[in-house]
């Protein structure tokens, strides 16, 4: 109050008029602060909104004190007095917290990490906004590569051309780069990370437009940079009649519910308004987590029946009174063993889930009267090296055969009712057994990350986008046809770790003279493990409808060998042969070649009609034959 007198002109007043206001105001500012909550906001989260309240206090406490002078004549001051005491109140009380934060945040930040936003839009504003009330980071600025925004500043933080920013990262001592940009396209993503690699930082994002606009994580989250973001390519946009074909209306049943690729179908079938949907799993915890995920989407879909199946796609009672009692026209196989490790040495079990269950599941289909039946392949079944990819080979024959049993003489298609067909495949990223989370942990771990070979590749897909297009293809299906998914380019298993750990903020340490922090390892290949994979068996794939959906027409035993061939199956799981199975393999699919150690004891016990002699035995052995 003595200082705004003073500002007034330095006009003279009695010190029994001033000092009386002066005590006053000591006593009505803290009693209107305290009211206006500025004593109990902390001093290093002040915003915007708090430097308003404390304005409000202020004129609210000058207002009193000209109200109080009003009403007692013998304490005459005119009113610019108490504009100015307004003011220098606002300037007192923020000023002394702006200089608080100031100078207390590098004490309290000390261990905070020092963040720079890559994207100076309204996303990374409000990123920015986000993160100056957590105390694990502290925003040191922004980059962009828009010319009209470099030298400006928001709030408190400049704006820098991304030229700059290999001396940012060392002047400001960048830990993190945050990339703010929502709906950048996949290939504008990988440029900005081509350019952020050589740095010494970890990258982190926000979430994609999808994630914001669907509800499921705010805009101003921050998260790691998943791989899954920059691999492969910008989804095509599906084509909305194909998907619904099979699924709006119609009671549709999913074998491997809880699987990565039968959870998703069944999470993207819940949009496309089925008459129903029934859940068929063997593993009772994943049964569990799809059916609440796939309830918990009705209520923004609209509810329809729900059947959750605790079962074995072995059980052929329990398959076929699934589909009569709940009427099933669409059925999605993805029930299977897929880790070719593990199949490879559980023979029995690969065979009999693979290739026996894919029987079971289609012959229940046809007796039910299921008007499409999709299986899920692999690319491991063209030229199978492992016995995953030969059972997932075996099982595509079947679905063939099936296909041909049922369609007219003479027609282009199956008949009414039996629409057979199979989509195949690569990797998609996030699966149960992908080298993706796989690399995370050992990441997470110090490492080392473990690569089976420098010249492994494999072609991915992200899960989503990967069921997305088997939906579509199920609708395309005439019967018989090998639908073949656009993977993309394939990509170097090596490259793919070196880019997690670069992402993740640290240097790769390819021997021990070479300074880094994680190092790659290779482990040699597994068993059965091929260092290239492909998805078409001949020469002749045709265009569909789709621009990333091609289709196959591949040959196929007759139908009298393949039961033969199924029943001797049969036989040798029942007596647990598991060279007679081995051997079977190669004997239904001439590209699988067993390890040379496993042939020695190939025939022995094997008794079942029709087998190979020993003299075709020798034929089929790995010297005397000619295998891509």
């Amino acid at each position: 109050m003595v200082l705004a007198v003073a500002l007034y002109g330095g006009q003279a007043f009695a010190v029994d008029v001033v000092l009386p206001l002066a005590l006053l105001a000591a006593a009505l500012t803290p009693a209107l602060g305290w009211g206006g909550c500025i004593y109990r906001t902390v001093v290093r989260h002040i915003a915007a909104q708090i430097a308003l309240r404390i304005a409000l206090v202020s004129v609210a406490t000058a207002g009193s004190l000209a109200i109080l002078v009003a009403l007692a004549p013998f304490m005459a001051l005119p009113w610019q007095v108490f504009v100015g005491f307004a003011m220098t109140l606002t300037l007192a009380l923020g000023g002394m917290r702006l200089a608080a934060r100031t100078f207390l945040s590098p004490v309290s930040d000390r261990h905070a990490s020092n963040v720079l936003i890559y994207g100076a839009g309204s996303a990374g504003v409000q990123a920015a906004q986000g993160l100056s009330s957590d105390p694990t980071c502290r925003v040191v600025g922004f980059v962009d590569d828009a010319e009209g925004r470099v030298g400006t500043r928001l709030a408190e933080w400049a704006v820098y051309g991304v030229t700059d920013l290999p001396r940012l990262v060392e002047r400001l001592r960048v830990e993190i780069v945050l990339l703010a940009l929502p709906s950048a396209t996949r290939r504008r993503k990988q440029a900005i990370i081509a350019a952020l690699e050589p740095l010494p930082v970890a990258v982190k994002t926000v979430p994609s437009l999808p994630e914001i606009l669907s509800g499921t994580a705010p805009i101003g989250q921050m998260r790691d940079m998943r791989v899954e973001d920059l691999l492969g390519r910008d989804p095509v946009p599906a084509q909305p009649a194909l998907l619904r074909a099979s699924i709006q209306g119609r009671v549709v049943m999913v074998t491997g519910a809880g699987g990565s690729i039968g959870s998703e179908l069944c999470r993207q079938i819940v949009a496309l308004h089925p008459a129903g949907l029934i859940l068929f799993e063997i593993n009772e915890a994943a049964l569990f987590h799809i059916e609440q995920d796939v309830r918990g989407l009705q209520s923004e879909h609209g509810a329809f029946p729900v059947t959750s199946v605790l079962g074995d796609v072995l059980d052929e009672s329990l398959v076929e009174a699934c589909l009569r009692q709940h009427g099933v026209h669409t059925l999605y196989h993805a029930a299977a063993y897929k880790h070719v490790p593990l199949v490879e040495h559980n023979v029995r079990g690969g065979i009999r889930n693979n290739v026996l269950g894919t029987w079971i599941a289609a012959n229940a289909a046809l007796e039910a009267g299921v008007e499409r039946f999709v299986l899920i392949s692999t690319d491991k079944a063209v030229r199978p090296t492992n016995v995953m990819g030969a059972t997932k080979r075996a099982a595509e024959m079947i679905i063939q055969d099936f296909a041909r049993r049922t369609a007219p003489e003479g027609a282009g298609r199956s008949g009414p009712g039996a629409v057979f067909s199979m989509v195949r495949f690569g990797n998609v990223l996030g699966s149960s057994g992908s080298v993706v989370p796989h690399f995370r942990e050992q990441i997470e771990n110090g490492g080392p990350v473990t690569v089976t070979h420098p010249e492994i590749t494999r072609y991915f897909m992200t899960i989503p986008e990967a069921v997305q297009l088997v939906l579509q293809a199920g609708s395309m299906a005439r019967g018989g046809e090998v639908f073949l998914l656009d993977m993309g380019e394939p990509i170097k298993i090596v490259d793919l770790a070196t880019r997690m750990i670069r992402l993740a903020g640290f240097r790769v340490k390819w021997d021990a003279q070479v300074p880094g922090d994680i190092e790659i390892v290779y482990s040699g290949l597994r068993p059965g493990e091929k260092l290239y994979e492909e998805l078409l068996i001949g020469e002749k794939k045709r265009d569909t409808e789709h621009p990333k959906i091609g289709c196959a027409d591949e040959s196929c035993v007759d139908s009298e060998q393949l039961h033969r061939w199924l029943d001797a199956v049969q036989s040798g799981v029942e007596r647990l042969d598991i060279s007679g199975l081995r051997y079977l393999l190669a004997e239904l699919i001439p590209e699988y070649v067993p390890d040379e150690a496993d042939w020695d004891s190939m025939s022995n016990g094997w008794e079942v009609e029709p087998v190979a002699t020993e003299a075709t035995l020798a034929e089929l052995r790995p010297a005397n034959r000619d295998v891509l």
